[in-house]
């Protein structure tokens, strides 16, 4: 069965949902938020976690969009998406559950 153009916004959105239903992905995203930008290795003193535990969370949040990274010679460097973060609070979502928009 072929999928409908609305039942891939609604896979789009889940995974975007999915990625910031953890509570330390939400942290990963408030600290940048804060920061602005954060090369790997600082983002996990501040979130006081193994770079392997963080490059688990990281992969999810660049998966969804949600976060964008830089190479500078040996150092990966993350931002928010701020687009996208925005994109999730947007009138276009917001109007898959009103009926007018």
């Amino acid at each position: 069965m072929q999928e409908t153009p609305l039942e891939t916004v609604f896979e789009v959105y889940e995974s975007k949902f999915k990625a910031i239903a953890d509570k330390q992905r939400l942290q990963i995203m408030n600290l940048l938020t804060q920061k602005g930008e954060v090369n790997v290795n600082d983002l996990a003193q501040l979130v006081n976690m193994t770079q392997s535990k963080l490059s688990y969370h990281l992969k999810i949040l660049l998966d969804a969009n949600l976060i964008v990274r830089e190479t500078r010679g040996t150092w990966n460097y993350y931002k928010l998406n701020q687009e996208e973060v925005n994109h999730l609070l947007s009138a276009e979502l917001c109007c898959l559950f009103r009926p007018t928009c």
